[in-house]
């Protein structure tokens, strides 16, 4: 599978998107990985120095979804700050982290993000914590908020 073979996939919207991210992975030190699951492809993009998952594409009802894995999001907090409601509201009503309950339920591999945006703070599940509808809106802070986690990533390797 390549990754034109994914973006047949998209809506002819948002493919120039796609594409672009697709780009800047691929040109900052990221591999690509294309897998099928239930809802369509997945592609995935691994920091090659971390050897970590930065983000993946997928297919929910909802249409196309960026999954953002934030490991470093303690080092840009000032961005949170500035998301749209909708995104903010996708963080807010993401699962909590069962790793940080007594005693922990969650997956080891998880590890879960602790992180605050203004006066909220929040444990939540590194899997669906940072999942965004790409829409008009969303497009420009996905882009940013990829372009600082995988920044701080290559910084901290």
């Amino acid at each position: 599978m390549s990754f034109d073979d994914f973006l047949i996939s998209v809506v002819p919207q948002y493919q120039g998107f796609a594409r672009s991210i697709n780009d800047y992975m691929l040109n900052n030190g990221c591999a690509l990985k294309i897998t099928t699951a239930k809802n369509g492809l997945v592609v995935s993009y691994q920091h090659l120095a971390k050897k970590k998952v930065v983000m993946n594409f997928v297919f929910r009802k909802k249409g196309l979804v960026v999954r953002i894995y934030g490991d470093h999001v303690g080092e840009y907090p000032e961005f949170l700050e500035t998301l749209p409601g909708s995104m903010k509201e996708s963080i807010r009503t993401a699962p909590s982290c069962k790793r940080f309950e007594d005693p922990p339920r969650c997956s080891p591999k998880c590890g879960g993000y602790v992180f605050s945006i203004g006066d909220a703070q929040y444990q939540k599940c590194r899997y669906s914590c940072f999942m965004f509808v790409v829409d008009d809106e969303s497009i420009p802070f996905i882009t940013s908020h990829i372009e600082k986690e995988l920044a701080a990533r290559a910084a901290s390797a």
